[in-house]
């Protein structure tokens, strides 16, 4: 059997107020490795919440978070800067590549934070660019790209540190339906070949990517028996 690469004990985060807002409450969840998860909700339901917590964003105000093992709950900032860097991948709706840079050093740039040597660094960007269908596109810089393509840099960024975790935010929210699909096909490929992956969405389209759905609500989370692909 798979070893989670996500447990959730009691986790809650609760923002001062007043009155104090009861962001996520008591969350229980296990994620095993190579599983892939969509977590859905209506705006204000907690999902960004959960995804600041999963991504070690933010910290927790009650309960546990193991990532692959290691709870992270008690975790200074740099700790968890730190371990996000090694063992999460971020793929956000806006990209977030830099212009100015080409989609190979934007790909580098997730590598800062670790020991890689540096033409192991380089080896494994323009590998992580391969994978995502890119390695043509090395050179480019984002400006002279397609939105598609923009969005497989930034997943070739999350992917360059081979993390336990590919965490996604609305993943094809900037995206045209063509693009979408594409995107959304090449994150089956990758659960296909062992990267865990958990996807935030209000798109059902999305959501149906995955084989088990959590929905969220008023910072409750609860899993739809059934749903999901098999």
């Amino acid at each position: 059997m798979t070893a989670p690469v996500i447990e959730l004990r009691g986790l809650e985060r609760t923002y001062p107020g007043p009155p104090p807002v009861h962001a996520l409450r008591a969350a229980d969840l296990v994620i095993d490795g190579a599983d892939y998860v969509a977590v859905t909700g209506p705006s204000g339901s907690g999902k960004s919440t959960l995804l600041h917590l999963l991504g070690l964003l933010d910290a927790p105000t009650e309960g546990s978070y193991l990532l692959d093992g290691l709870d992270t709950s008690a975790l200074t900032d740099r700790d968890r800067s730190a371990l996000r860097g090694q063992r999460i991948g971020v793929v956000f709706q806006a990209f977030h590549l830099l212009p100015y840079r080409t989609a190979l050093e934007n790909v580098l740039l997730a590598q800062l934070y670790n020991q890689t040597p540096r033409a192991a660094r380089q080896q494994a960007a323009t590998g992580a660019l391969e994978a995502v269908g890119l390695g043509h596109r090395a050179d480019a810089l984002p400006t002279t790209m397609s939105g598609g393509e923009r969005q497989r840099v930034a997943i070739a960024r999350a992917l360059v540190n081979r993390p336990a975790l590919v965490l996604c935010d609305e993943p094809t929210g900037n995206l045209d339906s063509a693009n979408a699909a594409a995107v959304m096909e090449l994150l089956d490929e990758l659960n296909a070949v062992g990267y865990t992956i958990v996807v935030i969405t209000h798109d059902p389209t999305v959501a149906a990517h995955a084989r088990r759905t959590i929905a969220i609500s008023d910072g409750v989370l609860s899993e739809r028996i059934g749903a999901g692909r098999d």
